[in-house]
């Protein structure tokens, strides 16, 4: 075993996973899994900037994950920086904050890249499970792309879409700086028909309709699948692999696009930092169902953060 740290910092949140890990077996032992909101996609869609005030954010969230692993005494670290700092002019300022922190360059992988740590750590359990057919399709909702992966045992086609959940929710659920509450029907056409153009972009290459389980990852998703359970607060221990009906997500968005956000925010498993934006992830979560005939989806609480703790320990 071999103890790693991982880090994902994503358009939305930054996630830190202390773990004793074997590549061989598979096996992974968590000693310490966090999240932090940050918002590092704080408008880059439309400045194509990180903001100061998201920069310090993420900084600040890094100094404690340091400590954290400081203190665990994790052999290797893994940064892995998603779509934000892909997109952003100034992502060097970004780059030596982190460095400054932590000791380590924030990867900035691409989405393919993206897509493979997603689908490793979702799937390397679920090998041998009965009740799950191959191939599987897994989504990733993000702040800033959806990544979708199909494959059995290994990634046969994989492809990022700008799709996330901040990210709709700043191109179309905003009027005047602040978030329309709820939004208005042609808001929500907005959103879907930009949904659909991206589906019909990864359906160029990824074959999504051959997939037979859809496995669901990130906070939208798990977020969707608490709210589904009724949790009395957030509990991962149940949400992992849990099964949430395509008639079940289907309510769930309508009420989510329906409600207001102090109703959004009164669920008791809802992250404040999910609050404006889960709507939106909502809505991408059940596009895919929709469009790929899903019945159900298999909600994971391992996802890329796994992934990138899995190839930390086996480049150890």
């Amino acid at each position: 075993m071999t103890r790693v740290a991982a880090i994902d910092c994503g358009t939305n949140s930054i996630r830190l996973l202390v773990a004793d890990a074997d590549p061989a077996t598979g096996e992974l032992v968590d000693l310490d899994r966090r999240m932090t909101i940050v918002r590092l996609g704080q408008g880059v869609d439309r400045t194509g900037r990180l903001a100061p005030e998201a920069l310090e954010r993420t900084f600040a969230a890094c100094r404690e994950y340091a400590a954290v692993i400081k203190e665990h005494g994790a052999e290797r670290i893994r940064f892995v920086a998603t779509s934000a700092t892909r997109d952003a002019e100034n992502r060097d300022e970004f780059v030596r904050g982190v460095l400054d922190i932590l000791g380590v360059e924030p990867e900035v992988i691409t989405g393919d890249e993206e897509a493979e740590f997603s689908f490793t750590g979702a799937t390397r359990e679920l090998t041998g499970r009965d009740d799950l057919a191959k191939p599987y399709l897994v989504v990733d909702i993000g702040g800033g792309s959806t990544e979708l992966v199909v494959g059995e045992d290994h990634v046969r086609a994989a492809r990022s879409v700008d799709i996330g959940c901040v990210r709709m929710t700043e191109r179309h659920l905003v009027h005047d700086g602040v978030v329309t509450d709820p939004p208005t029907a042609a808001q929500i056409e907005a959103v879907r028909a930009d949904i659909e153009a991206a589906l019909d972009l990864a359906e160029r290459t990824v074959p999504l309709r051959e997939a037979r389980t859809l496995v669901g990852l990130a906070g939208s998703v798990t977020t969707v699948a608490a709210i589904a359970l009724d949790l009395p607060a957030y509990d991962s221990t149940v949400i992992h692999h849990s099964r949430v009906t395509l008639d079940r997500v289907r309510e769930i968005s309508d009420w989510l696009l329906a409600s207001t956000h102090a109703e959004r925010a009164a669920i008791p498993s809802m992250h404040a930092g999910r609050v404006d934006v889960i709507a939106a992830g909502a809505l991408v979560l059940l596009a895919i169902m929709e469009r790929i005939g899903a019945r159900e989806v298999v909600v994971s609480e391992h996802d890329i953060l796994d992934g990138i703790a899995y190839r930390a320990a086996e480049e150890a």
